[in-house]
Parts: structure tokens; sequence; C-alpha cells
């Protein structure tokens, strides 16, 4: 009974820490991975660089992005930050 006494602030802890830092990063990821699984052609995006454009290819894992007009990058899927609206 004392040995569970000792260890209880240590697994209160670890609980707090899960919901607080844990659990709410695990659910970003995973809608990130869900919004770049989701990129379609013609979609306005903004890379985790900041250049914002519109994806005109994709091809697997890299896509064409054109920044302005006539002005094309490639990158790859995972440089995608944020989907804008359109």
């Amino acid at each position: 009974m004392q040995s569970i006494q000792q260890f209880l602030p240590l697994i209160i802890i670890f609980a707090i820490f899960y919901f607080i830092l844990i659990r709410p990063q695990q659910q970003k990821q995973k809608k990130h991975k869900s919004m770049l699984d989701s990129l379609q052609k013609g979609d306005k995006v903004i890379t985790i660089g900041g250049l914002y454009g519109i994806i005109r290819e994709i091809k697997g894992d890299v896509l064409t992005l054109e920044i302005a007009k006539d002005v094309v990058i490639n990158t790859s899927r995972s440089a995608i930050g944020v989907k804008r609206e359109k």
C-alpha cells in the first residue's frame, strides 16, 4: 500500500503531461497528415517556408506549385504547412 502512495504523484504527473501535451500533439499530427493526404490539383497552399502557391501537379510525394505567374517550383508533400480555403 505504501509503495503505491510513493508512485501516485509520479502517475498523476504523467497523466497531466499526457492530457496537456502528448494527446493534443498526436491529434494535431493526425489532422495535418489527413490534410496532406487530401491535397489535390488546384488547391491553394502555404509551405512551411512561407511560400504561397497553387498546386499544379502531383506526382507521388512531389508537388509542383505555381508561386507566381509562370513561376513554378517542385516541393515535397511534407513541406506543405497549411491548405488555404479556395
